[in-house]
């Protein structure tokens, strides 16, 4: 097998990690929420495998190709694969009218509590696995190649969403913690600032800020799976 294989390969598994990825976060969304009586998802035809209703153009195409293509670029040995599908469309006061604020807590945690199951899962196949050798055929580097991708891409998104960032699933679990309890302040502070979400994400990405916020404990938690 040439590099220019070993390459693309890389590339394709990545690919379907990220697809898998973040498409099963949000369809995770919108199944607890589901399971607190609000149809919304599934009426929409949200609760399907298909990706091609949940990619999002900038979130599932450019922003992963800039985050994993860029560093390379730049002079880093290799980038991280980064972004985001469509958002499953939730009645979150569907949900609290039926299951009140910690159901809302659930359907927020959902889709980390997916990703973590992957990376766990990739880690524990991975760990059983040889490592490829140029007598292994394509098919087996490749698979190997995707339980790398999984176990690296949940951890990713999973580390991401846990940050109190406006408008992620972080920063909507400490609003409904804060509902619950009746801190208003809280939960006012982050609809407010909402909107600027994103800018709060570039603004972590390129700066050092990125160092202490996600990659310190995105190895932490490789150094747990994997050992």
């Amino acid at each position: 097998m040439t590099m220019s294989s070993i390459d693309l390969l890389e590339i394709a598994a990545a690919i379907i990690a990220l697809l898998i990825a973040i498409i099963g976060h949000e369809i995770m969304h919108g199944w607890v929420a589901y399971k607190y009586g609000d149809h919304t998802a599934k009426s929409q035809g949200r609760l399907s495998i298909n990706p091609l209703i949940h990619i999002d153009p900038f979130g599932s195409i450019l922003v992963p190709l800039m985050t994993y293509f860029i560093p390379m670029v730049l002079g880093a040995s290799s980038g991280f694969l980064f972004g985001w599908a469509k958002p499953v469309p939730v009645n979150i006061n569907t949900v609290i009218r039926n299951g009140g604020y910690n159901a809302a807590m659930q359907v927020s945690l959902a889709g980390i509590t997916y990703n973590l199951f992957f990376a766990t899962l990739a880690s524990v196949i991975l760990v059983s696995l040889a490592q490829p050798t140029e007598a292994d055929g394509i098919a087996y580097v490749f698979g190997y190649l995707i339980v790398i991708k999984l176990l690296l891409v949940n951890v990713v998104l999973a580390v991401f969403n846990l940050l109190p960032i406006p408008g992620f699933d972080g920063a909507h679990f400490i609003t409904y913690l804060a509902l619950k309890y009746k801190i208003r302040a809280v939960a006012e502070f982050f609809a407010k600032a909402e909107p600027y979400g994103m800018i709060v994400i570039i603004i972590i990405l390129v700066t050092p800020l990125k160092i202490p916020l996600v990659m310190w404990p995105i190895e932490t938690v490789l150094h747990l799976l994997l050992n």
